[in-house]
């Protein structure tokens, strides 16, 4: 990373590994108070028992210790049928809509981004597949409000109407006490990717993000990544996102603090047009690095990690639907994915949707 992190976090981080089961709460900062979400879109998990909210209609982040310090990854089996249903039942609601989740690493337990009855919530699901809500009346949390979110209106007309504000925040990761956040602003080059450092201290406006997008034929910074990992490439951390109608785009993370107000991020591939992405996962397999990413058009894709060190950006337009660059193979045994995370080191927790219904049940990795 290129910004020397506080010497309080080194501090921190020393002291979660020798004391795994301190108190996360006191350790990142944590007040125990409301947390008051407007929404609940996008979650990623943090050290400890933390997870981390975003939250697109009020351009917030927040950091909450759920409490899940128990559980095993490796012995987790959750199977859950019709889960919004299910979901709604446990809470005791009409209905609930799912819109992100993400599993514990250390207790294999899933938290989910839910609206339920029309109010944001956030679910547990354990090892065992029971099913509750996590309390925010009286919770440890802090957060973090995002500078120059759009503004919380519809814009434009007719079938290009949109409210930019539900793409304030699109994805999180946590990577080397920092989370990054990728989303939209309210300026022209409106498409950015954030650094907050944890403990939250002050919020960021990000930097322009500008790609090459292959199959319009031109450089664009107007439209949020979709979804991210964060990786170790040639020994430097950096991020692989994807776009809609689908370009593949690699950027140093160093490249966040040390570009100015804008980054040009490389485009490693062009996965096909029409076609959104929703959700990706890294994981390794017999040795080799892979990328696992699910596409609203285009199946879930298996894209090896192998020769994106040296990969350059694509430069000459991709028409008619076609791929060009880092390679990519379709995996036929998932179907209907809109959701996953991994679960532990072979298995991977997806949510299928399917003749109108969503389960959530775990996979092997391919």
């Amino acid at each position: 990373m290129s910004r020397t992190l506080p010497t309080v976090l080194g501090l921190l981080a020393l002291l979660v590994s020798a004391t795994p089961h301190a108190d996360a709460a006191n350790l990142w900062g944590l007040k125990q108070g409301r947390a008051d979400l407007a929404s609940a879109t996008t979650l990623a998990m943090g050290p400890d028992d933390i997870l981390f909210v975003g939250d697109a209609k009020a351009a917030t982040v927040f950091a909450i210790a759920t409490g899940d310090t128990k559980g095993d990854p490796a012995s987790s089996s959750i199977h859950v049928h019709e889960l919004p249903q299910a979901v709604a039942k446990a809470l005791g609601a009409t209905e609930a809509v799912i819109n992100d989740l993400a599993v514990n690493p250390r207790t294999g337990t899933a938290f989910l981004a839910a609206e339920v009855d029309g109010q944001p919530a956030i679910v547990k699901v354990d090892g065992t597949s029971a099913i509750s809500r996590v309390p925010l009346e009286s919770v440890h949390f802090s957060k973090a409000v995002l500078g120059d979110a759009p503004a919380d209106e519809v814009v434009g007309e007719g079938p290009r109407a949109r409210n930019r504000r539900s793409d304030s925040i699109t994805d999180l990761a946590f990577f080397e006490n920092k989370l990054l956040v990728s989303g939209l602003r309210s300026a022209l080059a409106s498409s950015t990717v954030r650094e907050l450092a944890f403990p939250f201290a002050e919020w960021d406006d990000g930097v322009a993000v500008e790609i090459y997008h292959a199959a319009h034929g031109r450089d664009e910074d107007n439209a949020a990544m979709r979804t991210f990992v964060p990786l170790m490439i040639d020994g430097q951390p950096t991020i692989v996102g994807a776009y809609v109608c689908t370009p593949l785009v690699k950027i140093p993370v160093k490249s966040l603090s040390e570009a100015g107000d804008r980054v040009k991020g490389t485009t490693v591939a062009e996965l096909g047009n029409r076609n959104r992405p929703l959700d990706m996962v890294s994981y390794e397999k017999d040795g080799v690095g892979y990328l696992l990413l699910s596409n609203s058009a285009r199946g879930v894709m298996k894209i090896p990690t192998a020769g994106l060190e040296n990969a350059e950006s694509l430069t000459e337009p991709v028409r008619g639907g076609g791929t060009a660059g880092q390679g990519f193979e379709t995996v036929e045994a998932f179907q209907g994915v809109v959701q996953m995370d991994r679960l532990n080191e072979t298995m991977v927790l997806v949510l299928v949707e399917a003749d109108g219904r969503q389960d959530l049940h775990a996979e092997m990795l391919p």
